[in-house]
């Protein structure tokens, strides 16, 4: 073989804690469980990490405050809904979380690439593979208030900034947030999914 060039194929897999590979350009919901996704968003920091406290404010934690806030908007919204809300981000359990400019930098492949992570990930918990554009409207306006309390309680915006980029939030419970261990983060998120998936 001397002279010849062995071929090599980039690895395209993540292997999980579940023992599971994750195909990252062809995703299966055969791989996807959600004790790896409530670990990754648990350890993956929201703001690249830029929050107050002796903990990140991380992903997970996000994903319950959306959850929650969609549930006060719209009280009567179903399980699925609300699982939907739960899950929004969870494509970051592989992919991190990037923050919105770096996003728009990065361009349209990104953006595919999360999506059909998303789809996979919401057949393999039985929701439509996507939201319609009701609820996607609605989880992403929560997802904007979510964003308007942690950019002023955690991130160091002000309020004045953060209504610039985020709007200003109205009609439910201002949280009070902080950034808590990892464990604690994977648990809550796990609890609110299992709540939601019954």
């Amino acid at each position: 073989m001397s002279g010849t060039k062995r071929e090599t194929k980039a690895r395209a897999w993540q292997r999980m804690l579940s023992g599971r590979r994750l195909d990252l350009l062809d995703p299966s919901p055969l791989d996807i469980e959600i004790e790896d996704i409530a670990h990754g968003l648990a350890r993956v920091a929201r703001w690249n990490g830029q929050t107050k406290g002796n903990y990140a404010f991380c992903v997970a934690q996000h994903c319950a405050l959306v959850e929650r806030i969609v549930a006060e908007l719209k009280p009567k919204s179903g399980k699925p809904l609300r699982l939907a809300a739960l899950l929004h981000d969870a494509a970051e359990y592989v992919i991190g979380d990037l923050i919105s400019p770096f996003k728009v930098a990065v361009g349209l492949d990104y953006k595919t690439f999360e999506k059909t992570l998303e789809r996979a990930i919401h057949i393999r918990f039985g929701l439509p593979a996507y939201n319609t554009s009701e609820e996607q409207a609605l989880i992403k306006h929560a997802d904007r208030m979510a964003a308007y309390f942690e950019a002023t309680q955690l991130a160091g915006f002000t309020m004045i900034e953060a209504r610039k980029f985020f709007g200003q939030p109205r009609g439910v419970t201002v949280p009070k947030l902080d950034g808590i261990p990892a464990l604690e983060a994977q648990a809550l998120f796990l609890e609110r999914f299992r709540r939601l998936s019954v």
